[in-house]
């Protein structure tokens, strides 16, 4: 019996991770909608900003807002972070799982920096501890006070550990290392604020003491950080199975139109929750698409040189690439002692298989060239050249 056990690590952890993710993401959107909604009308109760009415499952909710909190503490109260908590430590278990324990394949790239596993590694924690520390001295600063200043610094920390990250770790690898930065800064607001400053306000509460209005506001602040950042997250997280996301010289600007994406999209929904008029709603829909468009050509435009040979390639030399530089993973017997079975199931052994899944092959071989996973076997740009004409011509078998 043969059990590929880092496989079934790695799917449960994942299950966990996606799981939790969507307890975490889908409590944030409900709150930020909930708060956005809040409506003031006559006869409120004393400390009560607003109050929305809605309908679900066959009832009615009634929900209101105390803006510091109310006179007597409730006898039930509910907390939301343990979403938030599991969603970062499985999302960390599974870097650790697929990039430190298979770092010579998924975390580093001998191209740009011949690193040893330990070196990648410790660089990788020092990134996601490092942009949880700036961000969160950046929000403590005068300049976090104001909200456009503190958003176009935000923005500019993480572009600028995109760029970092693009020069050190495989292209794969710094993306999602971009996610996984973002993540931990979403669930440390979480931890290291938010939680805490209400714990203090219930603290109070119980003693008698008035709350600080100002702890409120600094857990908001953050909480509407993180609300704008889900949706670049989000993309980011799963950009693994995009490869066409990926390249060295663009992955900064790549994140860049990500983030400008994401926030836009954002900003329409928080703006139309909370009311707005009409035309506080027109231009966020078209910046999205307009940003997209721009991406899409970006993504498109490849360093891809095409070259065209007098000679057709035929099957037998776009095999022997194949053979030559892909069938170490993908085979019903890898040799490539990171893998126990060929990834995706594909054996690349096989014509058929090969033909089938072309459009992969010529998108995460030719086009980003993420593969072969840090280019381990050595594949060539003529290689690459010579595959991509081959699939680009309608694999001919001569």
């Amino acid at each position: 019996m043969d059990i590929a056990i880092h496989e079934w690590i790695s799917m449960l952890i994942r299950w966990l991770h996606i799981t939790t993710a969507i307890a975490w993401i889908g409590a944030s959107f409900y709150f930020i909608w909930l708060d956005l909604s809040l409506r003031r009308r006559d006869g409120l109760p004393d400390g009560v900003d607003g109050e929305v009415w809605s309908v679900h499952g066959g009832g009615f909710y009634h929900a209101q807002k105390y803006m510091v909190a109310p006179k007597e503490m409730p006898g039930e109260l509910h907390w939301f972070k343990y979403e938030s908590y599991f969603t970062w430590l499985s999302g960390f278990g599974l870097l650790a799982v697929m990039y430190y324990w298979g770092a010579e394949s998924y975390l580093i790239d001998p191209a740009k920096i011949a690193l040893q596993p330990w070196q990648a590694i410790s660089g990788s924690l020092l990134f996601l501890m490092g942009g949880w520390i700036i961000y969160d001295q950046l929000c403590k600063t005068p300049l976090g006070r104001n909200t456009s200043v503190l958003a176009v610094l935000v923005f500019v920390l993480v572009v600028g550990s995109s760029y970092g990250l693009s020069a050190i770790f495989s292209d794969r690898a710094a993306l999602l290392h971009v996610g996984a930065m973002i993540g931990t800064i979403m669930s440390g607001n979480v931890f290291f604020i938010i939680i805490p400053n209400q714990k203090i306000v219930v603290a109070d509460l119980k003693a008698g003491r008035g709350p600080d209005p100002s702890l409120g506001a600094q857990a908001k602040q953050r909480s509407t950080h993180n609300n704008y950042l889900t949706l670049p997250v989000l993309l980011m997280m799963i950009s693994n199975h995009y490869p066409l996301l990926m390249s060295p010289e663009k992955g900064w600007m790549i994140v860049a139109l990500i983030l400008l994406i994401g926030g836009s999209v954002r900003h329409y929904f928080n703006a139309a929750h909370a009311g707005g008029p009409g035309k506080r709603l027109l231009w966020q829909w078209p910046t999205a698409a307009g940003l997209m468009i721009v991406l899409i050509l970006l993504v498109s435009a490849r360093t891809d040189r095409r070259s065209v040979t007098a000679t057709p390639v035929s099957e037998t030399r776009a095999m022997a690439i194949i053979q030559t530089r892909c069938v170490t993973c993908h085979s019903d017997r890898p040799t490539d002692p990171d893998f126990e079975k060929a990834p995706g199931g594909l054996n690349f052994d096989d014509v058929a298989v090969v033909r089938k899944n072309s459009p992969r092959i010529l998108a995460q071989s030719v086009l980003s060239k993420t593969m072969p996973l840090a280019n381990r076997t050595g594949m060539t740009e003529d290689e690459r050249d010579q595959l991509g004409q081959w699939i680009r011509s309608g694999m001919p078998v001569k």
